[in-house]
Parts: structure tokens; sequence; C-alpha cells
């Protein structure tokens, strides 16, 4: 019994012995595998991004504001009291539409006293018309007579006394002369009737301007004046008028953009800038349409327009709006990131992985530079390999791990002229 029992035990310990010793090897497989891990790799990796064709552009951003295209002090042509106002401001009008209505109680009477003269003048011309009759009528009865006293004379000379030819003959005269007296007095009478014409039309046209109308569609920016207000006449200089309203065209704004005296020579008719209105939430492309071709000799900026429909009036004159003008855009060009570039002495040099993953020094000529992208004109081609940032820990001819990372393909640069951001706490010009 007392051998059976020490059996037992001794398989025990050799159990226990066993399991001990599978459990050392296999700590000592995962130090090992841990330290093979830890020991560096004999060849180094490097990040590189391929040559690609893309496009950069440089981009100057401008503050601008929107201005009315056109803003006009309505003003009476007549001189009088305001009867009725029929807009405020706010009020969007059309041209012609009646503003306002004057009062000018002389004017009724003018035009009363115009008609009548018209009315005598046109009944004197028929008078005179009449006398022009009469006269005709009379000179022909005494040319007749004359002219049968004078064949009778020839017939039988002697038969007619010489004194009464003559008296026949200056009676004849004396018609003749009737006729023409009253044809000038007709001529003058239709005068009279024209200047009279022309009087009662000048007086109508005044009593037509006690009609206040918009000279164009727009909108009502001011109210200058109340119902019984007096009113002088905008025509005259002499006395200083005071304008019914003020009325801005407001359906197409121009939008006004100071560009720096640097970027004058990339300003032209027809070029394409785009226009960001922050207040609005709302982005377009605009065109130039004028510019001053004058350089501020204050601020030595130039002043450029660019015409902004609004039909819709979304758009309210002084509103700020960011505006970006084309300076330079290369499309079409093979980029590398600008990291990826290296100076040394009076030459840029890119590190190239080549096929095989060695690297390569080589020299090449850069073009246009854009915040991330700059432009390569020789010395790679498109697809290379190119190692993006810490090149000073290769050598040429060295073989790396090249691990290909992304990089865009079109960069826009964009240069600091001025611009309104509207989110910041100031709101201020940037």
């Amino acid at each position: 019994m007392r051998k059976r029992s020490s059996l037992i035990w001794i398989g025990i310990v050799v159990v226990v012995l066993a399991v001990v010793l599978v459990l050392y090897k296999g700590h000592q497989k995962d130090e090992s595998k841990a330290s093979a891990a830890e020991r560096p790799s004999s060849t180094p990796a490097a990040r590189v991004v391929a040559v690609k064709r893309g496009a950069i552009e440089h981009v100057l951003t401008l503050a601008g504001q929107f201005q009315p295209y056109q803003v006009v002090d309505v003003h009476a042509k007549v001189a009088g009291y305001i009867k009725n106002i029929y807009v405020d401001i706010g009020d969007k009008v059309h041209a012609g539409e009646t503003l306002a209505i004057l009062e000018v109680p002389e004017l009724n009477a003018q035009l009363q006293e115009t008609v009548a003269e018209a009315q005598r003048a046109r009944e004197e011309i028929t008078r005179e018309t009449h006398e022009v009759q009469r006269t005709e009528s009379v000179h022909a009865a005494l040319h007749a007579d004359y002219t049968r006293l004078i064949a009778a004379s020839k017939a039988q000379p002697g038969l007619i006394a010489q004194q009464e030819l003559d008296n026949a003959q200056a009676k004849d005269l004396s018609s003749e002369a009737q006729i023409d007296a009253a044809k000038s007095a007709l001529a003058a009478a239709k005068q009279q009737a024209a200047m009279a014409s022309a009087n009662r039309e000048r007086v109508n046209d005044l009593n037509d301007y006690t009609h206040v109308v918009s000279p164009l569609n727009g909108v009502v920016i001011w109210r200058y004046a109340d119902t019984g207000a007096l009113i002088q006449a905008g025509t005259s200089s002499e006395v200083q008028s005071l304008p019914v309203v003020k009325v801005s065209q407001s359906d197409l704004l121009r939008l006004r953009v100071p560009v720096p005296e640097s970027a004058v020579a990339y300003v032209h008719v027809g070029q394409p800038m785009q226009v960001r209105v922050d207040a609005v939430n709302r982005s377009f492309t605009g065109m130039v349409v004028r510019f001053t071709r004058n350089v501020s000799l204050d601020t030595r900026t130039m002043e450029t327009e660019i015409d902004v429909p609004n039909k819709d009036l979304s758009l309210t004159p002084g509103m700020y709006a960011n505006t970006m003008l084309e300076l330079a855009h290369h499309s079409n060009i093979l980029t590398v990131p600008v990291e990826a570039v290296m100076k040394e002495g009076d030459d840029q040099v890119v590190l190239v992985v080549n096929q095989q993953n060695k690297v390569e020094k080589r020299v090449v000529q850069v073009g246009i530079a854009g915040s991330h992208l700059v432009e390569i004109k020789s010395g790679v081609q498109e697809g290379d390999r190119v190692i993006d940032g810490g090149q000073g820990k290769y050598e040429h001819g060295e073989t790396v791990d090249p691990q290909l990372a992304p990089s865009p393909n079109n960069d826009i640069m964009h240069e600091a002229g001025s611009m309104i951001d509207l989110n910041t706490e100031s709101g201020g010009a940037e």
C-alpha cells in the first residue's frame, strides 16, 4: 500500500515538471518573436508621391461693395405745393409711374388764357383770309374796268379822256397793293396763331409737370417731402430746390472692386471674377465690364466694376462681397508637392525612387508655385516617384522601401489683397 502511494506522487511530480517545461519553451518563442519584431529592418522606408499632371492657379482675393446702377434725386419741374404723394421708402417704382402730384393754382388760369389766345388767333386768321378774298375780288373788278378802257381808247383814240384812264389805272394798282397788304396781315395772323399755340403747349406741359414721375425702374430709398410741402422747381439755378424722393436702380447693381496697382495689368474687360456674398450665402461668376484706367494717388488702387443682375432684389446696395481675380493659370503641367523640391546652391533638386527602388538625385527646373504644388518643367517625367519630405535621411544610390502617398492634382494659391469675413466677431476687413 505504501509503495503504491509513492508511485502516485512520483507521477504527479513528473506531470507538473512536463507542464512547466512546455510553458517555459513557449515563453522563449514569444520573446524571440518580439525581439525579431523590434529589430530594425535593413531597408529604410521612404514616403513618395507620383509626379502628376494638374493645374496651378494664382488668384487675388479682394473685397468689393455693391452700388446701385443709378441713383437719381427726383425734382419737380415746376414750383408748387404737394397735393398727393404716393410712395415712401422701400417702395418699388417703375419708369413713368406718378410719384406725387403738385398743386399750382396759377397754372390753371394761365392754361385758360392760352386757350383763349389760341382761339382768338384762329379767328384772326379767318378774318384775314376773308380780307384777302375781298381785296382780290375788288382788284379783279377794277383791273377789268381799266383793261376795257384801254381797249376802247386804242380802238377809238380820243374817245376816253386821259384823266379817266389815269384814274382807272391808279385804282387798279391800289387794289393790287391792298391784296399784298391783306396777305401780309394773314401771314402775321398765322404767326400769331403759331405763337399762341406754342404758348398753350408750354403751359400745358407745365401743367403736366405737376405730376412728378419716376425716371427709371427702381426702389425709393429716401423721401424728402410730405403732403402740403412747398417744392421749388428743379430747373431753376437761382434757388436751392429740395428733391421729392430719391430713387435707386437696384435690379442691376455695380460691384465696385479696388484693384491694387500691382494687379492692374491683369484687369481687362470680360475678365471673369468669382464672387462670394456671405451675407446671403451666394456665389456666382461675374465679369469685368468697366474700369477707370486710373490709379488713385491716395489708395494706389484702380476702381473696377462688375455688373450684377438683381431682379429679385436679394442683394442690397452697400453689401460687401469677396471677389477673386485670376492672376495666373497653368493647366496640364507636371506637378509635385512643394516639400519634394530642395535647393542645393543655385540648383533645385528632387530625390527620385527608380524602378529598382534606388534613390536618384535629379536637378529640375521649376515653374509656377502654388500653396501646395509646384510646376516641374524638366528633370522628371509623369509617373516618376519622388520623396516627399525628410530628404536629408537618404543618399544617392541608396535602396529604400517606397511608401506611396496621395497628392492633389490641382492647387489654387490665394494672394493677400483684402477680404471681408462676416463670420468673424469683428466682421472687419482682413
